[in-house]
């Protein structure tokens, strides 16, 4: 039986296009990739490589790094956007939070200093903080919790706010995932596995879904939104979604593709809705040979009309951070009517969009394929939109 859907009520963002959800919307229908090149990331020569970095910005007096300053930007710009669109926050507001590395910069120099510092300095490492701060800031005073599914972070952390606010736990959630872990100890790593890309422009190294592509960009981001069933206009509706792990390889997506197909049924089955209602598939698409044979293929058998796009040649992969940022793009997209899909660069699958898209009725299906087995889908719709329930 499916729950009610939830309201995403209030955006905020921080991504290598800038300090706020302003800036990543004019940033994807620019068409221009956030990626820069950047000194020290060459990998190989330690000269210039592709990177979409966060910017320094945010306030000073939220916290020592960049990490902690963009988990409360973002934060802060949803619980402030929520509040400007008629969200009445109840009683117990919780935050879950998607991370997997967390605090890099500050352990980072923990690790190659001498190892003293003030208690205060050494309470800005643990991951507990910014989200502390975060909740006293607001006075808000439910659960809080981390939660970690690689590069499917950002769908766990939405379907943990669902099963919080259908069992009474809460009664609205703040659901933030933050990635700004792009050091060049870490970035070599992801080259050194083939899959990362530095040395290429951006169009030529990551093209999802078409010929020629090399893998992703690396990238960094923060982003939050207010879940809720209360307020006037909402972004877009959650209407639920699924969580299955391929119990198969640390990389390597299982051969056949059956948790794969299944966490999209069960998606589907849990938001009692049917495969028809798909408008749009926003991939995972990261331009990986492996994970685009496999949404590619699954959308052609199960979604065959559905419009097909992924963002990661735009943003850049944002690791813990992505889907909760590509579903924020894909709620601007329904409350702005648009599909802020990247233009095609070379031939392409049958169903991918070419560019920003004028959106029609239906639902999106947002997947994400974390590293390591873990297959998420989440289906969100524009609030007007009514899908035929299915039993």
């Amino acid at each position: 039986m499916a729950n009610l859907p939830k309201g995403i009520i209030g955006i905020g963002a921080v991504t290598g296009y800038g300090w706020g959800r302003e800036q990543l919307w004019e940033g994807l229908l620019s068409g221009k990739s956030a990626a820069v090149l950047t000194d020290g990331f060459g990998v190989k020569d330690d000269g210039p490589g592709w990177l979409a970095h966060v910017p320094d910005g945010g306030e000073a007096s939220d916290g020592p790094s960049r990490f902690q300053r963009a988990i409360r930007a973002s934060t802060r710009e949803a619980v402030t956007d929520a509040l400007t669109r008629g969200w009445r926050p109840g009683p117990i507001v919780g935050l879950v939070h998607a991370a997997v590395l967390g605090e890099v910069d500050l352990w980072r120099d923990f690790y190659h200093g001498d190892g003293h510092l003030s208690v205060h300095d050494y309470l800005a490492l643990m991951p507990s903080t910014p989200m502390s701060t975060a909740m006293q800031e607001f006075g808000f005073t439910g659960p809080v919790m981390n939660v970690s599914s690689m590069c499917a972070s950002g769908n766990a952390a939405l379907l943990t706010a669902e099963a919080w606010l259908d069992s009474g736990l809460v009664t609205d959630v703040i659901v933030a995932a933050t990635d700004l872990s792009c050091t060049i100890e870490n970035v070599r790593h992801f080259v050194n596995m083939g899959v990362a890309i530095v040395d290429r422009e951006p169009a030529d190294a990551c093209r999802p879904f078409q010929t020629g592509t090399r893998g992703f960009l690396m990238a960094e981001a923060s982003s939050a939104l207010v879940l809720s069933t209360t307020g006037d206009r909402p972004y877009a509706l959650m209407h639920g979604g699924s969580m299955r792990h391929d119990g198969f390889h640390v990389t390597s997506i299982r051969p056949g593709l059956g948790p794969l197909q299944d966490c999209y049924e069960s998606a589907l089955a849990r938001a009692g809705v049917s495969a028809a209602d798909i408008a749009y598939f926003n991939a995972h698409g990261p331009g990986t040979r492996q994970c685009d044979a496999a949404e590619g293929t699954l959308v052609t058998q199960l979604f065959p009309r559905a419009g097909l796009y992924s963002v990661k040649p735009l943003v850049g992969h944002t690791q813990a951070a992505a889907s909760l940022i590509e579903i924020t793009a894909t709620a601007m997209g329904y409350d702005r009517g648009q599909i802020p899909a990247p233009y095609q660069v070379a031939a392409a699958h049958p169903q991918l969009l070419d560019g920003p898209t004028a959106i029609l009725d239906g639902l999106t299906m947002k997947s994400s394929i974390g590293l390591g087995g873990h297959n998420s889908a989440v289906i969100i719709g524009h609030r007007d939109f009514r899908p035929t329930r299915v039993a």
